[in-house]
């Protein structure tokens, strides 16, 4: 696991400033403590920071090709570089490492831009090929490793493994991209392929992007590899339970190489205690297992956690912090380089900082949730989906639309009651009322909030147009199947993974990810709904599967997630800072938002009239973002 940096003169002839690179590079240097160096030559640079797992001794980077015509930058791991090597070797190639780098390097000169059709693993690299003069980018496909990018107005193209990273350079331009503070007050994040600034991006997931000296403006990125979608017959139910634990153990299996020390999560959940329970099955000695509990019982899952420790006999450490854990508030702005706005990120935080005490590589349990229909809101989803069937949409707006615009938002009363969201989405399509049953400030909130000016800025853009954008690839599928593709499209990618990069990076740990293992998504995602939500219960298949490996109450008591008391800490312990933050100059100076709105959420929130944590939280990590400022 490393960092990478490049720049590309796409128009000048003279080579990158050094000294630029070099500021951009060590502003990753907790991405990788272990080594660093660059590769200059007539109009590239290429820098890296290295974090040492496999080939700890070898695979220096950047790395020059045996023929001297390519070098690379690469972030990640590729668990089927031994067989790609030995097939390689047999069509000539020469090797003079262990490692996995060479490996894309031979495959890059064999196959181009196909290469990424023949890696299995999680990975985002740089290639530059002195014979084609051409630069390549990858990034795997769910989106596990990030890559970063922006054309600056001289013609320079810059990248990295963090926004920060291009940040660094002098001529980076810092304009916002409205429709993106649109996206954030919604998602909680910035889905990709944008960023919070105009001339940033996001390279999306399985897209990769070839650029030549020559060219005045950005490549559209090209798509080798989506979420299939289209399949001659589901997958069974009876098949997908009688094949799960199989190919699960064997994604398992090859995320087990390393020349460190390698463990994992272990939060008492189901899909974190499926991964102990088989890396048990397959490693000789202990594995090493981590928890954070919280010292409120509420948040506590770490009872769950010692079940499937002692049953594994794991090597298990614990840490129990406190409920009121926000000493890390104000580095959250630093790591995450953007507007983010999931408090988990501070338990996430916490545990990848108790790992990397003891490991240097961990696996988690992330993807299960979306592969399998783990979320509670897929539940409710399709409940409202058969309300929507039974009228059509022409005749639900004309009932619903105002019934969801009178009805007020009853947070303190019995959920029976709490019917405004369900009133909205009953008057949108499918993918529309997902869209608003997810968003953290719903259409009409964000109205209020937003000030006039910035609502004429938008001219009508709404949020829902990055589902929109995936629309005519789902349409076909059964209304699970659509939100589920939706959510690895943008929150898999855009808030969980996003999350945990960031979070185990700031610690330089790895963390790998079994159930985002392509040849497993592939195979698990062509399921039938039926097998995966049955009788309201999620992730049923795969809990049905585990039954043999886990206890009863790990897999069917309810989910509990990473949460915080945002509630009672508005009304508490951060309630004088969520204030100053919300009212602050940048805030108010800033153009986006309603003065008088931001006084009426952070009134009614301290009052108990409302519950408007989530909202607040989403603005006061805004806030801290503009604080950061240049």
């Amino acid at each position: 696991m490393c960092g990478i940096a490049g720049i590309y003169q796409l128009v000048k002839t003279d080579p990158p400033a050094q000294s630029v690179l070099a500021k951009m590079n060590d502003s990753q240097l907790h991405r990788g403590p272990d080594a660093g160096d660059y590769f200059y030559a007539d109009t590239i640079g290429l820098a890296h920071r290295r974090l040492s797992i496999i080939d700890i001794a070898g695979s220096p980077q950047p790395m020059m090709s045996a023929n001297k015509q390519a070098w690379i930058v690469f972030n990640g791991e590729i668990y089927n570089f031994k067989q790609l090597r030995q097939s390689l070797i047999e069509k000539g190639y020469q090797f003079t490492t262990q490692g996995d780098t060479e490996t894309i390097l031979n495959a890059w000169l064999e196959w181009g831009e196909s290469c990424v059709d023949h890696l299995r693993g999680m990975f985002a690299f740089a290639i530059w090929d002195s014979k084609k003069q051409c630069l390549f980018l990858a990034r795997d496909r769910l989106g596990i490793k990030p890559l970063f990018y922006s054309l600056l107005p001289d013609g320079q193209f810059i990248f990295g493994s963090e926004l920060k990273v291009i940040r660094n350079h002098p001529d980076f331009d810092y304009s916002m991209r409205d429709s993106s503070v649109e996206d954030y007050f919604s998602f909680g994040y910035i889905p990709e392929p944008y960023t919070i600034y105009q001339h940033s991006y996001k390279l999306a997931p399985g897209h990769c992007i070839l650029l030549k000296h020559g060219q005045n403006s950005l490549p559209a990125p090209k798509q080798y590899w989506d979420i299939p979608t289209q399949w001659q017959q589901p997958l069974s139910t009876a098949d997908l339970q009688q094949q799960l634990i199989a190919n699960l153990r064997e994604a398992v299996d090859i995320r087990l190489v390393s020349e460190v020390p390698l463990g994992a999560f272990l939060s008492g959940g189901v899909d974190s205690s499926a991964v102990v329970a088989l890396m048990s099955g397959l490693q000789k000695e202990p594995v090493n297992t981590c928890s954070i509990g919280f010292d409120s019982k509420a948040f506590n899952e770490t009872e769950f956690a010692k079940q499937v420790a002692d049953r594994y006999k794991t090597n298990h450490q614990v840490n129990v912090v406190s409920q009121n854990d926000f000493a890390l508030l104000d580095k959250l702005a630093d790591l995450y380089d953007e507007p983010y706005a999931d408090s988990s990120a501070i338990p996430t935080y916490r545990v990848c900082e108790m790992a990397r005490k003891q490991v240097t590589v961990a696996l988690s349990g992330d993807g299960a949730d979306e592969l399998f229909a783990g979320y509670r809101r897929y539940k409710l989803h399709l409940n409202e989906h058969k309300m929507r069937n039974i009228l059509p949409l022409a005749i639900r707006k004309a009932i619903f639309t105002p019934l969801g615009a009178l009805y007020p938002k009853l947070d303190w009363a019995p959920r029976i009651f709490r019917a405004k969201t369900t009133f909205q989405s009953l008057a949108l399509d499918d993918v529309a009322a997902y869209h608003n049953s997810i968003s953290i400030l719903r259409s009409d909130e964000r109205k209020k909030l937003f000030s006039k000016a910035f609502q004429q800025r938008l001219n009508g853009y709404n949020s829902v147009e990055v589902f929109k954008r995936y629309r005519e690839k789902v349409q076909h599928l059964d209304p699970l199947k659509q939100v589920q593709y939706l959510d690895m499209k943008t929150y898999l990618v855009g808030d969980i993974l996003t999350k945990v990069d960031r979070a185990s990076m700031a610690h330089s740990l790895e963390v790998r990810v079994p159930f985002l293992d392509h040849k497993f998504v592939e195979w698990s995602f062509r399921a039938e709904s039926a097998a995966n939500l049955a009788q309201g219960i999620g992730k049923s298949s795969l809990k049905k599967s585990l039954e043999p490996l886990l206890p009863q109450d790990v897999l069917y008591r309810n989910k509990m997630g990473f949460a915080v008391p945002l509630e009672e800490w508005f009304r508490g312990p951060l309630k004088q800072r969520v204030h100053d933050k919300l009212l602050s100059d940048q805030m108010l100076n800033s153009g986006f938002f309603d003065a008088n709105q931001l006084k009426r959420l952070l009134e009614d929130h301290s009052k108990g009239v409302k519950d408007n944590s989530a909202a607040l939280w989403t603005l006061m990590m805004f806030s801290a973002f503009l604080e950061r400022g240049q």
